[in-house]
């Protein structure tokens, strides 16, 4: 049987700043349509492992492979391959949610005609009906949304999502759910995930890593990772962190 090559490789990342060592030896290997989730208190790393994922920032030491290019040494190729969100998007208020795609896709692809490619990501997202409109009259659930038909404008096989339903309602954070698991399932995008939200990523993610201090105390399924004792993930995340002090 043929094993599917990794969408995207980690080896042994770490980063230091100065005298302190912010992420120790991070392996992960992700798979075309998997959602994973990176969990830990503040101060964890995760944040660090993103921007080194994204490239924001060189890692002291190790790999970051994306669809087989070298992040480090062919960047473009690998880069190109990725999406993001992090923090709150920003988008012109005074401008319809097609517009603002439709000016982002112009500055990244300037020879080409984005109105293909804008229509089908606003219908991929469930904007499509509400694209003339302005963003100033969107929800937050609907401006997150059009934050992440952003990240997905120029098809990238991965997604990286920072706190993706952070300031939402439940019908909100019920919405980007439904569609993070849908574009995995459908159009077989990969999804890494960041967030403090346990329930969320429990719903969500195949799989998960659980970080302290910098070091990945547990990975793997949340059905793998639990013990007897543990009614959820919760129950799992609070014991690591409290045994890994």
């Amino acid at each position: 049987m043929k094993t599917e090559r990794p969408i995207l490789s980690a080896s042994l990342l770490c980063k230091k700043f100065s005298n302190f060592t912010a992420v120790t030896d991070f392996d992960l290997s992700l798979k075309p349509g998997e959602i994973f989730g990176i969990l830990g208190p503040n101060g964890a790393g995760k944040t660090t492992i993103i921007r080194m994922l994204l490239g924001l920032i060189k890692p002291s030491s190790g790999e970051v492979v994306i669809n087989g290019f070298s992040l480090s040494g062919n960047f473009v190729n690998a880069i190109k391959n990725i999406g993001c969100l992090v923090e709150t998007p920003f988008f012109y208020n005074y401008l319809s949610g097609r517009e603002n795609l439709e000016l982002l896709f112009k500055i990244s692809n300037p020879k080409l005609n984005p109105h293909q490619d804008v229509e089908q990501t606003l219908k991929l997202v469930k904007l499509f009906d509400r694209a003339d409109d302005t963003v100033k009259k969107y929800s937050q659930g609907m401006r997150q949304r059009l934050g992440i038909a952003a990240a997905i404008l120029h098809k990238p096989k991965i997604v990286i999502l920072d706190e993706p339903t952070n300031g939402l309602d439940p019908e909100g954070m019920i919405e980007i759910r439904k569609l993070i698991l849908s574009m995995a399932k459908n159009q077989n995008i990969s999804f890494l995930i960041s967030s403090h939200l346990l329930s969320e990523i429990e719903q969500l993610c195949h799989r998960i890593a659980i970080l302290n201090l910098g070091k990945t105390i547990a990975m793997g399924s949340v059905s793998q990772l639990i013990q007897p004792g543990d009614d959820n993930l919760e129950d799992l995340f609070l014991r690591l962190i409290k045994t890994k002090k």
